[in-house]
């Protein structure tokens, strides 16, 4: 694979000269693989000028992974980038988009949990337990069942997840034709229908010699973006003609002017709801992941999603909302700790500060699915009500809205002329390095060269960490149990 960390308004390819590791880059395991593969690759790969994602400060101490000026450095605009796409064999462009996917009925709900919870990104057991995983997967698909099942019938009975991604599909078919470039656009889902392996056979058929790969998740996270990258990266090396196909990848696109601008347009339509709009709490809520895949796998996630609600307000900031912005995460589960603050915990801290009105941001959602309609809509709501919140509105996710769309028709026309190379686009705002999708994957698998310490006194981070996998172990056991019983 192509990894292109993001498309910026002017591309850069990296010099080939010779690139120097400052001593502190050394010390830093994630630094140091990917200082080593810019190297492998010519320079073609340099670290963002942006800050450094909170994980490594401390190990780079403000150092950069750089190569030395040279003057074969090759600016191409944006214009270019799409002239020369257009100037490329007529045939269409591949764009595959890539969503989680969700049970379309009640029937539907328990196999989707299996799927979910036997992905080993979404649940990642030590070594020696990975061969329980289809086990703790059954056992945690069971028992949540019943509770879906419920909150999908309060929405309807089914997620509407499927249907969305569809119409997003159909329309950025539209918006790329309308610009010029023949273009047919496929879904595939990770966990539900139609499968991201049914997509791919689909493009084999269709005789697809180029492809654009779009998650449709704006900031990266190895449990979404990446556990989707890591089934295709899987799928392409088991299968010759797919290796042959030429192709990139977009894996996160938060910081595009024209996302921050549509997330912008829907804030301040929500905001015009308020009585007193210039009191209203704007409230990001985002999708949680374990506090282990930032601290111990180096996840940019939470690093892409404090920058994305900075950019987004500084946009607002621009248009003249001055309101006070909190951000938070929802949708926690199990016994390790997650990503705070918590968005329960928040809209109650906001409570007891006083504050009457509040406006729920979906960051990390760009459809409208379970943890919006019923999570956010039914659950928190009726939580800030009990807590005193008077005044609640609700920002609609992005779905097919036509500035959206727009903007990611020209990321996909953006990305195109560099299908098929061995480095990335280089972005000044980058978080995620550019690179094969599999080195990508290893890197984030073997970040942490570090030891787990089996036991300390006090309350710890390792301390925490045996404690979650020790509730893993016995969840998994309680399961061959109950399935030995039953035999």
């Amino acid at each position: 694979f192509v990894f292109l960390p993001h498309v910026a308004s002017t591309s850069r390819l990296a010099s080939t000269s010779a690139p120097r590791m400052p001593p502190s880059i050394s010390k830093t395991p994630f630094a140091r693989r990917l200082f080593c593969k810019a190297q492998e690759c010519g320079g073609r790969l340099q670290a963002s000028k942006n800050p450094i994602p909170r994980r490594l400060r401390s190990s780079l101490s403000s150092a950069q992974i750089y190569t030395e000026p040279n003057p074969a450095t090759i600016e191409l605009p944006v214009e270019e980038a799409r002239i020369a796409a257009q100037g490329k064999e007529a045939a269409p462009l591949g764009v595959l988009v890539l969503n989680l996917g969700g049970p379309e009925t009640l029937e539907d709900v328990e196999p989707f949990l299996y799927n979910l919870f036997a992905d080993p990104d979404i649940i990642r057991l030590p070594p020696p337990l990975r061969a329980l995983q289809p086990v703790l997967a059954k056992l945690l698909s069971s028992t949540r069942a019943p509770k879906s099942r419920e909150a999908y019938n309060s929405i309807g009975g089914g997620s509407p997840l499927r249907k969305i991604t569809e119409e997003q599909g159909s329309a950025l078919e539209e918006a790329l034709r309308a610009k010029g470039q023949d273009a047919k656009v496929y879904v595939g889902m990770r966990y539900w229908k139609p499968f991201t392996e049914e997509s791919i056979e689909q493009i084999k058929k269709d005789g697809i010699k180029e492809l654009v790969i779009l998650p449709l998740y704006p900031q990266f996270s190895i449990s979404t973006s990446g556990s989707s990258l890591r089934l295709l990266a899987e799928i392409f090396k088991q299968d010759k003609q797919l290796s042959e196909l030429q192709h990139t990848v977009i894996p996160s696109w938060y910081q595009r002017p024209g996302y921050v601008s549509a997330m912008c347009d829907l804030i301040q339509t929500e905001l015009e709801t308020f009585e007193n709009k210039e009191r209203v709490e704007i409230f990001f809520s985002a999708h949680g992941v374990p506090k282990s895949y930032v601290e111990e796998a180096f996840d940019p996630y939470q690093d892409e999603m404090e920058h994305s609600v900075q950019l987004i307000m500084k946009e607002l900031r621009k248009r003249g909302v001055k309101n006070h912005e909190t951000l938070a995460y929802q949708s926690r589960v199990g016994p390790v700790e997650w990503l705070q603050p918590y968005t329960e915990d928040a809209i109650q801290d906001l409570a007891n500060n006083g504050v009457d009105d509040l406006l729920v941001v979906p960051i990390s959602f760009v459809n409208e699915h379970i943890e919006t309609l019923e999570e956010i809509d039914m659950e928190y709501r009726e939580l800030a009500e009990e807590a005193g919140i008077k005044n609640w509105g609700r920002v609609p996710a992005l779905n097919s809205y036509p500035g959206f769309i727009e903007d990611l028709a020209d990321a996909v026309l953006e990305a195109r002329p560099y299908i098929g190379a061995i480095g990335g686009v280089i972005d000044d705002e980058a978080l995620v390095p550019g690179g094969a999708v599999q080195e990508l994957v290893s890197m984030y698998d073997n970040a942490n060269e570090k030891p787990l310490v089996a036991w300390e006194w006090g309350w710890t981070r390792n301390a925490e960490t045996i404690n979650g996998r020790i509730a893993m172990i016995a969840l998994a056991a309680l399961g061959c149990f109950d399935l030995l019983s039953g035999l």
